[in-house]
């Protein structure tokens, strides 16, 4: 009897083989998967990070911006009371620097540069006290030099009324040394020397003699002394010839003729003067006057009646 053939295992060899290649391929796939999932994350994470790198410069930039601003303002508030502006105005000059820079910059380099804007923003603070002191002490000085300057403007008002005071006592001592002619006479005088007091006839008239004395002055110094007489006619017009002595002088800031002058040594003696005047022509009828003048002031007057 024949025995039966047993069967042979070849089917089962390639299903354990396929099972193996079923296996290797889905490890392969959860590797791939899990390496997308990692790079996705990756990704999303250099993202995040990036992202929050550049926010973190924006706001470092805005800081530094506002350190470039309060600087400004701290530097014109020192120069103004008086301070030293050096030290701020290098960290400007840095802050400046910076800000003028490309905004690319690693996360070390933004780490760094807030670092050093820490210290503008310490600066900062420091300098507020230093323009607290600083006002303080322009506070003082002020203080001072307004008590000096109520003092000075005392001083001044002093020396000016002291000023005034002695311009008040120069213009009265001026005016008291002022000489004046007294005992006044006129007279004409013929040719044959008779002399006849006023009213006169025009065609008697022909030299007028005037004669006063210098009253007594102490007050006034003895110095040499040019004295004038002016004879004035009825129109306001001076009688002058300048061939005869005759010569201008200023008067009242305006130059004005003299009909004759004398130049003497003031001693205070009293002295006696006397005016021959020879006219040359006849004198019109009507009233005239005679004026005595020295340093442009009037001595004395006196008048006549031509008929």
């Amino acid at each position: 009897m024949t025995q039966p053939t047993t069967p042979t295992p070849a089917p089962k060899k390639a299903s354990n083989r396929m099972g193996i290649i079923v296996g290797i391929l889905a490890v392969i796939v959860i590797v791939q998967s899990i390496k997308i999932y990692l790079d996705y994350q990756e990704k999303v994470e250099v993202k995040e990070e990036l992202v929050n790198t550049e926010e973190d410069l924006a706001s470092t930039m805005q800081r530094l911006n506002d350190v470039k601003l309060e600087l400004d303002q701290k530097i014109a508030e020192i120069e103004k009371l008086g301070g030293d502006v050096t030290e701020l105005e290098k960290a400007k000059a840095e802050v400046t620097a910076e800000l003028n820079r490309s905004n690319s910059r690693s996360t070390k380099a933004i780490k760094e540069l807030k670092d050093r804007l820490e210290g503008y923003e310490e600066l900062l603070k420091l300098k507020d006290d230093e323009i607290d002191k600083l006002k303080s002490v322009n506070k003082e000085l002020y203080s001072e030099n307004r008590t000096l300057k109520t003092k000075q403007n005392v001083l001044n008002d002093s020396l000016n009324q002291l000023t005034k005071n002695k311009d008040e006592l120069a213009s009265k001592v001026a005016i008291a040394s002022q000489l004046k002619a007294e005992k006044i006479s006129l007279v004409s005088v013929t040719s044959k020397g008779k002399e006849k007091d006023p009213p006169f006839r025009k065609r008697q008239l022909e030299k007028i003699k005037v004669e006063f004395s210098i009253a007594e002055n102490k007050v006034a110094p003895i110095e040499g002394k040019k004295i004038l007489i002016r004879i004035i006619d009825e129109n306001g017009q001076p009688i002058f010839d300048t061939t005869k002595g005759s010569g201008t002088f200023m008067l009242n800031g305006k130059e004005e003729f003299y009909t004759s002058a004398q130049e003497i040594l003031f001693d205070n003696t009293g002295q006696k003067l006397i005016y021959i005047y020879d006219k040359g022509s006849e004198y019109t009828a009507g009233h005239y006057l005679v004026e005595i003048y020295t340093d442009g002031y009037l001595m004395g007057t006196t008048q006549f009646d031509v008929k």
